[in-house]
């Protein structure tokens, strides 16, 4: 590293020399020239047409430097493109279907737009527009987050190696989702589904009323259930992307989720002949069950049928169980946390903001409460 040099940062007149007299460069181009030494003990100036503006730029490189939070200006001069190949490289391993979303993100709307664009020079302004036309050009929300998520990584990274002072997609709002109707079932409903499936039922309602993920539910293996307490260990996940990938359950949180009594016999019916290490929930091969086989050949025709039958029947997809879950878990009498830590989301923030609208009767009771504890101060 160069020896930093003896010379204080400060401004000076490029105009006019110390004795006031006109300078070689008297009304030739910026008249005040801001000096520094950087944190590589290199001497930076910077021109200013006004004295005010470059005694703050010298008080705030200054500042930055007695608090460790210099970034010499010339590092931001990277492009978006190559910081994002430094991001791919160091983030390790990440499961193939979560890798295929990032990249398809990355190459349809963030490397077009960002890619050529240096990470210095990119303001929260420019993100804000950036998010506003994806709005105006009715690109879906989670879409939208997916987008905005590489690139707020990818700055992240530039900061982490200080070539930017900070985020510029902090303090950037996102439109909020709009969920549709997630169509929650009913237990008869839940009965009827199960009825109706030509085959594997015992998917139907074990998606039904433990909420596990498909991928987590297919990794499953005899190995993770404890029948005698009715709990099952959900450490492995299997998604489709360019074949079967392997890996933990989202967040990659283990968890232990219970299962109901009802449901214990189906189960152990599953598991008869087979070994500690073998699938519980197998196709007609014993291979994993593939959620989109299932999906097409057996769950979707089931729907149609039980909507023949139920007019009030929704529209639903194999992970729509999921929310049914929820839903019945939540009446049955779970709260926010005890219904996070079944579902395996990372924050109990993150389960309200999903599912706050099976939480609205908590308001009534509330209330009630609350009037039956006045009647009581009052007798």
């Amino acid at each position: 590293m160069t020896q930093r040099r003896n010379r204080r940062a400060g401004v000076e007149d490029r105009w006019r020399k110390q004795d006031g007299t006109p300078s070689a460069n008297d009304g030739k181009g910026k008249r005040w020239r801001a000096r520094y030494v950087d944190d590589d003990g290199q001497e930076r100036e910077k021109l200013f047409d006004r004295r005010v503006d470059a005694k703050a730029f010298i008080d705030e490189v200054t500042s930055a430097q007695v608090t460790g939070s210099y970034v010499d200006p010339a590092a931001g001069v990277l492009t978006v493109d190559v910081v994002y190949e430094q991001w791919s490289a160091a983030r390790g391993h990440v499961a193939a279907k979560t890798a295929k979303t990032s990249a398809s993100a990355w190459q349809s709307r963030v490397q077009p737009h960002w890619g050529s664009r240096r990470v210095g020079d990119i303001r929260s302004s420019h993100v804000r527009s950036w998010v506003a036309q994806m709005v105006a050009s009715d690109v879906g929300v989670p879409t939208i987050e997916n987008c905005f998520g590489i690139l707020r990584q990818v700055l992240g990274q530039a900061v982490e190696d200080r070539r930017i002072v900070k985020n510029p997609c902090d303090g950037v709002k996102l439109p909020k989702r709009l969920h549709a109707d997630r169509g929650y079932l009913t237990h008869g409903q839940v009965s009827l589904l199960a009825e109706t499936v030509d085959f594997r039922p015992e998917v139907v309602r074990f998606l039904a009323y433990t909420g596990l993920r498909w991928g987590e539910m297919a990794a499953l293996r005899i190995q993770d259930f404890d029948m005698l307490r009715r709990r099952v260990d959900v450490a492995r996940s299997v998604t489709e992307a360019n074949g079967l990938d392997w890996g933990t359950p989202k967040d990659h949180e283990r968890r232990s989720v219970p299962f109901p009594k009802a449901l214990a016999d189906e189960l152990a019916a599953l598991m008869v002949g087979k070994r500690r290490d073998d699938l519980v929930f197998t196709d007609s091969r014993g291979s994993v069950l593939r959620n989109s086989n299932y999906r097409s050949r057996t769950f979707r025709p089931a729907v149609a049928a039980c909507q023949v039958v139920d007019s009030g029947f929704p529209t639903i997809t194999p992970h729509d169980l999921r929310h049914t879950a929820a839903s019945l878990a939540v009446q049955a009498g779970a709260n926010v946390k005890a219904l996070q830590r079944m579902l395996g989301h990372a924050k109990a923030s993150m389960t309200l903001d999903v599912y706050a609208d099976l939480f609205d009767d908590d308001l009534d009771g509330v209330a009630e409460a609350l009037d039956e504890a006045i009647r009581s101060t009052a007798g």
